[in-house]
């Protein structure tokens, strides 16, 4: 019987069949699976006790409200929205997603005061919590609890409390942010020294210079977190070429990957594709890689020096007294190798190293921003800045301590007004776990013409906790709210005092068992920049005012709108103060 031959055009005709029919499967799948999770979506909006509430209409079908502005820069479109829905109201975000927006400080309150009603959303944890890890920022449920533990229970829901939040909790305390204000004194001198030598060696003949303010404060609080978190030596204000630091580079490669582009949007949207590589996934590993190789010899660096002062001291073993240190990564590892601390209450190595690029982008970032803008409202305001300045020298030191910078009323009142008005953060948002009924300081009118005194939410539902417009409400803060005014401090209006807020009836840092940890140590830091900068230079803009933006990434970044390719910048011109 003779063998039958085929022919190799036919093996790879059928060889190409066989492909095409796998990949339209996959493609079939593929197109399954999106439809099915957009419909899924729309059933759910559809469903949503959200529909009753007053709002705009959608202006895109993927965008929703915002074909023209982009969501996170989106705070005067919603202000708009706010004064002509009402400050109870809907809009549509991304597809079509309804969220609730309330300018209500009973109702942010109720939000972020139950957190087991209300967690933090997918896209938060997305975007934010692959740059800055598992940290404290992004825990939630049982590992939260565990994370921030307390010794003595408060809630009968919790079993055990924040373990994270404890241990950290004296590294942000009064206590230790009083021995911080030397460190922060000392760099903010250091950088008046480096701007005082640039004016010196300006070829203009009239003392002005211009220069970048931003990059100098991120490299100034960048180097302060570094020391006073894991005392580690960026040493950015001084070195003339970063890249030869590892955790530099590292770190930019992170803030730097935070890019929101198609491929981000479709991994975010469908989370199927995220096991997808992509640019931005291998720069992120490739620094989180760094980032763990180099935490991983600091921590044990700290467990030696722990082990060997306890060995000096005549006794090896380690209890929770002797939880102290200069930085949060010496409280972190005493913590976690204290013999009295139960062993469930133990943070990983893997979790302490989780906290090194939280700390960093949310201890950094919030920070440079907030006092650069604080110099561009003290820029656009002379008479301000004048009267600022005539406080600040009657400090009889050039390095107060935190009593002495505490005790400068009108300082207070910049910084708050600055805090207040331009919040690095916009808004921040929770997703409902399940239906709940949200209480309410003010009724509204829904769409049918019902007063209502609570708004109802489906699970799923999603709240905007609307951080710069409850800060600039004109019916919290009275006609004035938009403008830059330290004197109101002085004398608030009784209609703040309901605002949730851990400092100065701000919801800046929010408030609730996820309010900013680390407020003191801001406050404390921008204080220390503002009073030796503005003591020694007058500020003016070297720009229109109206030609400086913001552009939000992880925080809303000064930018120039006329060149907004160079990123993030805020140019000023300085010159020596008048000694008069």
């Amino acid at each position: 019987m003779r063998q039958m031959v085929i022919p190799p055009q036919h093996f790879f005709i059928a060889a190409a069949r066989f492909v095409l029919l796998i990949a339209l499967s996959l493609f079939g799948i593929l197109a399954t699976y999106v439809l099915f999770t957009i419909m899924q979506r729309r059933i759910r909006a559809l469903r949503s006790p959200l529909r009753s509430l007053p709002g705009p209409k959608t202006t895109h079908w993927l965008r929703g409200n915002f074909a023209d502005v982009a969501e996170p820069d989106s705070t005067r479109l919603q202000e708009e929205w706010v004064n002509t829905y009402g400050h109870v109201m809907k809009f549509y975000s991304a597809f079509l997603t309804p969220k609730l927006l309330a300018v209500d400080p009973v109702a942010i309150s109720y939000v972020l005061q139950n957190s087991d009603s209300f967690r933090k959303t997918e896209f938060l944890k997305f975007s934010l919590g692959a740059l800055m890890g598992n940290g404290l920022l992004f825990v939630e449920g049982p590992q939260h609890k565990k994370q921030v533990c307390s010794y003595i229970p408060v809630r009968a829901t919790l079993m055990i409390l924040n373990l994270q939040r404890k241990v950290m909790n004296p590294a942000f305390g009064p206590v230790q942010v009083r021995k911080f204000t030397s460190l922060f004194m000392e760099k903010s001198i250091e950088l008046r020294e480096i701007w005082a030598d640039l004016i010196s060696k300006s070829s203009r003949k009239d003392g002005r210079l211009r220069l970048d303010a931003y990059t100098w404060l991120n490299k100034v609080t960048l180097d302060i977190i570094g020391l006073a978190g894991f005392n580690y030596t960026f040493d950015s204000l001084h070195s003339g070429d970063e890249t030869k630091n590892p955790m530099y580079t590292a770190f930019r490669s992170i803030v730097m990957a935070n890019a929101r582009n198609l491929v981000f949007i479709i991994q975010f949207a469908f989370p199927l594709f995220r096991s997808i590589p992509t640019a931005r996934s291998r720069t992120l590993d490739r620094a989180f890689g760094e980032m763990r190789h180099i935490g991983s010899q600091l921590i044990e660096e700290r467990k030696a020096a722990v082990l060997a002062e306890r060995s000096a001291s005549g006794s090896s073993v380690v209890e929770k007294q002797d939880v102290q240190g200069h930085d949060l990564l010496s409280l972190l590892v005493k913590s976690n190798i204290a013999a009295d601390i139960p062993e469930s209450m133990r943070m990983s190595d893997s979790e302490i190293l989780s906290q090194v690029p939280t700390f960093l982008l949310a201890g950094h970032e919030t920070s440079s921003t907030a006092v650069a803008w604080t110099l561009f409202a003290l820029s656009c305001h002379s008479v301000v800045q004048g009267r600022l300045r005539a406080e600040l020298r009657t400090c009889p030191t050039d390095s107060p301590t935190m009593e002495q910078l505490n005790s400068l009323p009108y300082l207070e009142g910049v910084v708050r007004e600055s805090l207040r008005l331009y919040a690095p953060v916009s808004f921040t948002q929770r997703v409902a776990n399940h239906d709940v009924v949200i209480p309410l300081q003010k009724p509204f009118t829904d769409k049918n013409g019902v007063l209502q005194n609570t708004v109802r939410l489906a699970k799923g539902d999603f709240v905007v906790i609307p951080i710069r417009l409850l800060n600039q409400s004109t019916e919290l803060w009275g006609e004035d709210a938009n403008e830059f005014r330290p004197e109101r401090w002085e004398s608030l209006p009784e209609t703040v005092q309901g605002i949730p807020s851990v400092y100065g009836h701000l919801s800046t840092f929010i408030a609730g068992p996820y309010g900013c940890i680390g407020y003191r140590f801001s406050v404390a830091e921008i204080k220390a920049l503002i009073f030796t900068l503005v003591r020694a230079f007058e500020f003016e803009l070297a720009l229109s005012p109206d030609d400086i933006v913001r552009r939000s990434g992880i925080v809303g970044r000064p930018t120039v709108a006329s060149n907004p390719t160079a990123g993030p910048q805020m140019p000023l011109i300085i010159r020596p103060a008048n000694m008069d």
